[in-house]
Parts: C-alpha cells; sequence; structure tokens
C-alpha cells in the first residue's frame, strides 16, 4: 500500500507544504538525505498554542505534536517532487514542547508525533528522537519539530 493510500485510510490529508516564516528554507535534500525545519503545531483552525502544563494537557500536546508530524510529511512529499514513496526511513526528530516549569511530559507529548508516523508508515516510521522542554516557542505554539528522513 502506498504511504499516500494509508494515509487516507486514517484519514489524513496532506496540507500544502507551509511556506518558511523567516529567512530559512523549508527543507535541504543532501544526497539521499532530508532535513526538515521545525514545524509548528497548526491544524485547519490555524495555530495551536499554548504551554503544557499550564494551558494544555499531555492528550492536547499530543494532538499537537501529531499535526507537527503532518506537516513533517507534507515537506517530506515537497522534498521528493510529489512522490512520498520515495521514503526508506525517518530517521531522527528533534521536538520541542512549551512547557511550564514543572511539566516534566515532554516525551509523552512527542508520542503523538512519533504514534503516528509508526502507526501511518510502519517499521520505516520507526525514529531516534529527542523530545525537550522550552520556555516558549515562536508564535506560543505547543509544539515544534523538526526533522531527518532518508529517502530513496
Amino acid at each position: 500500500m502506498s504511504i499516500e493510500a494509508k494515509l487516507k485510510e486514517l484519514g489524513v490529508t496532506l496540507p500544502d507544504a507551509p511556506a518558511p516564516a523567516a529567512n530559512y528554507v523549508p527543507y535541504v535534500v543532501s544526497g539521499n538525505m532530508v532535513y526538515i525545519s521545525g514545524q509548528i503545531s497548526a491544524d485547519e483552525n490555524g495555530l495551536i498554542t499554548g504551554k503544557l502544563g499550564a494551558d494544555l494537557d499531555v492528550e492536547a500536546g499530543q494532538a499537537a505534536a501529531k499535526r507537527c508530524a503532518i506537516a513533517l510529511l507534507a515537506q517530506l512529499k515537497a522534498a521528493c517532487g510529489g512522490d512520498l514513496d520515495r521514503l526508506a526511513r525517518v530517521v531522527k526528530l528533534g521536538a520541542f514542547v512549551n512547557s511550564a516549569p514543572d511539566f516534566t511530559g515532554q516525551p509523552m507529548v512527542v508520542n503523538g508525533a512519533s504514534d503516528f508516523l509508526v502507526e501511518a508508515l510502519g517499521d520505516i516510521g520507526r525514529h531516534a528522537r529527542s523530545a525537550v522542554g522550552s520556555v516558549s516557542l515562536p508564535l506560543g505554539v505547543a509544539v515544534e519539530i523538526d526533522g531527518v528522513f532518508e529517502i530513496k
């Protein structure tokens, strides 16, 4: 089954790849690696903002992290000329969680992205990652995730 078909089966439609918000490129392809800039939590209603442990609970954070993963796949699709089936492996995610000072559930929040990628991609979606708490994130978003992908 193609990646696009699996996403459709999961009820996920990839948005257009978001444009960069500052002086950087959304992705860099180097050899068979794709490095994707941080994707912030947003959905069809706009930015998903808030601080985990204050404004948002872990479940809301997981939903925000999943939206970051969907945006990563949208960027990957653009990097692959529209062909997501060129994906060989999700290599690494770097995740930042907008956190209250005493919040320690960053790994659980980022599972929203990790679980989605494994569900959508199977074994090629398994990856290394970091999950870091941050005192704030751009535009007040709840989560930002960047990624490294291997392509064919």
